[in-house]
């Protein structure tokens, strides 16, 4: 059951230190404390619990998301967590605790793994666009005419009962929109087709000895060569250098194997007892072993190298690979990411581990600006893929600047203004490469080390999250010391 801890402490007066002393009020995590607004997610949260009244005490919305948001912050492993906070009293202060405790950890690690799932993306996705809002709705438009305010409120304007046509120039246009994608690659060895069906075939033969275990003492087991399908494997696994022939005849082999064992696998699985002697996940696993031998056959008798929805992964096989054509990488294995950079804030457009072209979904993306902000973007700064003749036209049609030269040949003669906005718009677009750099590198995108569909996409979108409010925690510091530095000098 969930209790709401609507009397959760406040104020670093409060917080009870046995030895003493007070918590310092410019401490980081007190004032990001500060700025989150732990009770706009409750009733999401609360929706996870069945029964009000039935069950053990859940720990609150502050503690769960908290927690997410510190391990996400400094990196730490579920193990970690725990520890870090029973150590420290600016952690315990911002998960909401009362008193600081060092006696016994608050949470078991075990929990982190329930608060990812009961933070779905989509509800992630609601907490990141409305901490990456706070600082928008605090500052007063005052560019918009009067006469303007019909348009102002969110939602894309309708036209009118008497099917006049819209007119795109009442429509006021204020800042800029820059869209860019990226790969957050998942925790996985590179997959090679040998190497999957190697790996495929070794779990096959696992199963076989667990279901043949009741007839073990009656009954010969299935003869699965494993053995040889070994030393077939290695044999190629270790050459420095393939060739492809060589690579297509053991393929060829492994192929041979992991049929045999399927049938086995299938004929004992049609009695419904001995089925019960495998796992949940290993008849999970299971069903990707079927799919993965379905796509490799078809792979190797039509001699192609590329098939829909390719597995590359027996154990998250929900990863797929992403062409990026990136110098030292043409291909990551994870999980694709459309953001949108806004002063400086990060709004996640789409993300999705089949492969998608962003460069359809920029009319999307710019009419999502108008139902945030009220107003079209003045300027649209992307890359190469959103400028198509039909972005074009669109953005054309509602007076709104995409960067880039246009279509067609270059010109032989480019005037001082056109270099001078070309120059400012590559400035601009660092903002998002920047963002990726960033939390590829400090918040861990680089690498997703999660394995579940749901909580993989919980963790990225965390990882943005938390860099928006390290964003807002920068931007409330930095007012913070203005505002004294005026006071001082009065």
């Amino acid at each position: 059951m969930y209790i709401r801890k609507t009397g959760q402490i406040k104020f670093t007066d409060d917080f009870f230190l046995p030895f003493g002393g007070k918590l310092n009020k410019n401490n980081r995590w007190v004032k990001l404390a500060e700025i989150i607004p732990w009770t706009d997610f409750e009733d999401a949260y609360a929706r996870n619990f069945k029964s009000p009244t039935r069950g053990e005490e859940a720990l609150s919305v502050r503690v769960a998301l908290g927690t997410l948001i510190l391990q996400t912050r400094l990196k730490l492993v579920d193990a970690e967590v725990p520890l870090q906070v029973m150590e420290n009293p600016y952690l315990q202060y911002f998960l909401g605790f009362d008193s600081f405790e060092d006696t016994r950890p608050p949470f078991d690690s075990s929990l982190i793994t329930h608060f990812r799932k009961r933070f779905t993306p989509d509800i992630l996705m609601e907490i990141n666009n409305m901490i990456a809002m706070k600082e928008f709705e605090s500052v007063e438009d005052n560019d918009v005419d009067d006469e303007h305010d019909d348009h102002e409120g969110p939602g894309p304007i309708e036209p009118s009962d008497e099917g006049a046509q819209i007119s795109f120039d009442d429509i006021p246009k204020k800042g800029k929109l820059i869209l860019d994608a990226t790969c957050a690659p998942g925790d996985i060895r590179f997959p090679t087709d040998l190497r999957l069906l190697n790996e495929a075939r070794e779990k096959l033969e696992t199963m076989i000895d667990l279901l043949h275990a009741p007839d073990i003492a009656r009954v010969n087991k299935p003869r699965t060569y494993r053995n040889r399908a070994r030393k077939d494997y290695l044999s190629i696994e270790k050459q420095r250098k393939k060739r492809i022939k060589t690579v297509r005849k053991a393929i060829r082999k492994q192929l041979g194997y992991m049929k045999r064992d399927l049938e086995y696998v299938e004929t004992y699985l049609k009695d419904a007892t001995r089925a019960e002697l495998l796992s949940k996940r290993q008849h999970s696993e299971l069903d990707t072993i079927r799919k993965l031998y379905e796509q490799q056959n078809y792979m190797y008798e039509t001699k192609t190298h590329s098939v829909p929805n390719r597995i590359v992964s027996i154990s998250q096989p929900h990863i797929r690979p992403i062409v990026r054509g990136k110098a030292g990488s043409d291909v990551e294995f994870g999980c694709k990411v459309m953001t949108s950079v806004v002063g400086g804030y990060t709004f996640i457009e789409k993300l999705d581990f089949e492969s998608f072209n962003e460069g359809t979904l920029l009319q999307e993306a710019v009419e999502q600006y108008l139902r945030r902000f009220g107003y079209y973007p003045e300027a649209v700064l992307a890359d190469s893929i959103f400028r198509n003749r039909e972005n074009l036209a669109w953005l054309k049609l509602r007076g709104i600047r995409i960067s880039g030269p246009k279509l067609g040949r270059k010109p032989k003669v480019v005037s001082a203004e056109v270099k001078q906005v070309e120059r400012a718009d590559n400035g601009d677009r660092n903002a998002i490469e920047g963002s990726y750099g960033v939390a590829k590198r400090k918040y861990g995108l680089g690498l997703i080390r999660t394995k579940l569909e749901n909580t993989t996409k919980s963790a990225i979108i965390l990882q943005f999250l938390v860099m928006n409010l390290d964003r807002r925690l920068r931007f409330f510091l930095s007012q913070f010391w203005i505002r004294f530095l005026l006071a001082s000098q009065v």
